[in-house]
């Protein structure tokens, strides 16, 4: 479906992101305990010559797509040796291990399949940037086998005239590691549990902990408890749902000396298991002028999504926590840059079809979704929401927007809200901004464009974004011809 575009010039960039199959990263191999019995087995029945010779060969084909695959194979050798009945394989030599885990490792291309569903932010770090430059982190939903996705970076610099040269990319990828001395909010558990009706069940393990709180002081408590109740399958019903809190809410962390291309952001819990689904990125500013980044994405695990909120200071170190309340409840979800009128701001779509504006105290708890905007040009017929958190203008608030229309065609579009009242849809382009071209109707899912954030920079708005679901393109407008188009309501 061709749609008349807005006359606001859409500047296509002669730059495209594409899926590298080569990009890797190592999972552990899991197996059933028969299975690893024999293959302990078959590798210790070799003599020490020939298990010398196999290692060796292992280490010199891998040891080049990974930075230190020997501590892979050491690794996954003792995640499955914990698994296992008795301690004799403790006493194995260091290569004995180092083989043994090798054949209990595969690796995993994380980007195989699409690289798209983009946002982007400033970079912390500016150092190296000269007047009117701007370095920029860019995020992608990253796709591999299974459509198993996950989070990746690059990271470019912006020139006066809004142009992103990106800088070169490591071909290394590296997983982050779980930190697990994490504390939790009292106050946060508390709110999913009267979410679900379960609290009152279980409040009393709540009385001997302190607001903030560790696993295994909610385990001291939850034993406590159990001795002094009786118990019934409600009351393990509202422990597995404390115990699901604590996968979905934990603290990762990347090697200070990794570059941002090799960090990725992988499924690990139970609840995103499946996938991390594309994560809106914001550079939040508080009334000191700091900033924190803060990025909204869906957690899947192959049967139902979770609202997430990840929370970095510097793209090492990010914080995972579960987005709670009536209003937390669908895809979509997009923060804007600061407080209004002190509270927190969120666009969302809470119904699958409109655009809904909420506020709040905290960055995890959301309610009473009001909307904002329903579906009204033909483009967006079928539903519409947000492409990205809003941008601050003189104007207003700059909301782009993604619509769906005939044969399930993605456009993108752009509204204005008022700087003060958000909840007041101010000004709007009627036409889309931006529509697929002909050489990005093809791919996984055919007919889309669609980003999860843009950056204005010098006077151009700075837009990444996806083509049919499988590779990425940048493109820019000149906020003043965009907001020259659009018509006051």
């Amino acid at each position: 479906m061709d749609y008349k575009i807005s006359k606001a010039k859409a500047i296509r960039q002669d730059l495209m992101f594409m899926p590298d199959e080569s990009r890797m990263i190592t999972k552990l191999f899991g197996l059933d305990k028969i299975r690893i019995y024999k293959i302990f087995d078959r590798v210790l029945k070799l003599d020490s010559k020939n298990r010398q010779k196999t290692l060796n060969q292992v280490v010199k084909n891998f040891d080049k797509r990974h930075k230190n695959v020997k501590r892979i194979f050491k690794d996954n050798f003792d995640e499955i040796n914990r698994r296992l009945d008795i301690t004799i394989y403790n006493d194995l030599s260091l290569n004995d291990k180092l083989l043994i885990g090798a054949f209990f490792t595969l690796e995993y291309s994380i980007e195989s399949a699409a690289l798209f569903n983009p946002s982007v932010v400033l970079h912390p770090f500016q150092n190296g940037s000269k007047e009117n430059e701007l370095k920029v982190i860019i995020s992608f939903r990253a796709v591999g086998e299974g459509h198993m996705s996950s989070i990746v970076f690059r990271s470019g610099l912006l020139d006066k005239t809004g142009t992103i040269r990106m800088d070169k990319m490591s071909h290394l990828v590296d997983s982050a590691k779980v930190i697990h001395a994490v504390e939790y909010s009292k106050d946060d558990f508390e709110r999913k549990l009267k979410d679900t009706g379960q609290f009152e069940l279980v409040k009393d393990i709540f009385n001997n902990l302190l607001k903030k709180f560790t696993l295994h002081e909610m385990e001291e408590s939850i034993a406590r408890f159990k001795e002094n109740t009786t118990m019934t399958p409600k009351h393990d019903r509202a422990i597995d749902i404390m115990y699901w809190l604590v996968r979905s809410n934990y603290e990762i962390e990347f090697d200070a000396s990794s570059d941002l291309s090799e960090r990725v952001i992988f499924p690990r819990s139970t609840t995103d298991v499946r996938a991390i689904e594309d994560a809106r990125f914001v550079a939040f500013r508080d009334k000191r002028d700091e900033i924190t980044y803060y990025a909204t994405y869906t957690a899947y695990n192959g049967f139902s999504i979770l609202p997430q909120l990840l929370e970095t200071k510097d793209f090492y170190r990010f914080k995972i926590c579960t987005m709670m309340g009536a209003g937390s409840q669908n895809k979509g979800m997009a923060l804007f840059p600061e407080k209004i009128d002190g509270k927190y701001a969120n666009i969302s779509r809470n119904d699958n079809e409109n655009i809904f504006i909420m506020f709040s105290d905290s960055l995890t708890y959301w309610d009473e979704p009001k909307l904002l905007r329903e579906p009204k040009y033909e483009w967006e017929f079928i539903q519409i929401g947000n492409s990205g958190s809003p941008i601050k203008t003189d104007k207003g608030w700059l909301l782009l927007t993604h619509g769906v229309g005939a044969v399930r065609t993605y456009a993108i579009g752009a509204i204005l809200l008022d700087l003060k009242d958000p909840t007041k849809v101010i000004a709007e382009i009627k036409d889309p901004i931006l529509t697929p071209q002909e050489s990005e109707r093809n791919g996984y899912v055919p007919n889309v464009v669609y980003s999860c954030g843009a950056i204005l920079h010098n006077g151009w708005l700075v837009m990444p974004y996806a083509a049919s679901d499988t590779r990425s393109g940048v493109v820019k407008f000149k906020l003043d011809d965009l907001l020259a188009q659009m018509v006051e309501l």
